[in-house]
């Protein structure tokens, strides 16, 4: 199961809604690349990598430049944050 924090849920809104003001297929595209690739961490939750100085696991998605943190817990996997990867990433 995947559960996506608040916190994320504000990060993917703030980005679709940076990207639709420029061009609103490609927010919706970067969304959805954004969905698939976390969607595929149910058959591959270890996929990502890990960092010392991130709080569980980090998932690359560079078609869309955003790194995704998230967090294995048993059979659930926690999608904690999503940013471009320009961004400055939050410690633990």
């Amino acid at each position: 199961m995947i559960f996506w924090e608040e916190e994320l849920l504000n990060d993917r809104e703030k980005i679709f809604e940076f990207l639709f003001d420029f061009n609103p297929r490609a927010a919706e595209k970067t969304d959805q690349i954004i969905e698939t690739k976390v969607e595929h961490l149910l058959e591959h939750p270890l996929m990502g990598v890990q960092r010392d100085i991130f709080r569980g696991r980090v998932l690359i998605i560079p078609e869309v430049s955003m790194i995704v943190s998230y967090c294995v817990d048993g059979e659930t996997i926690r999608i904690m944050r999503v940013l471009h990867q320009k961004q400055k990433f939050p410690s633990k």
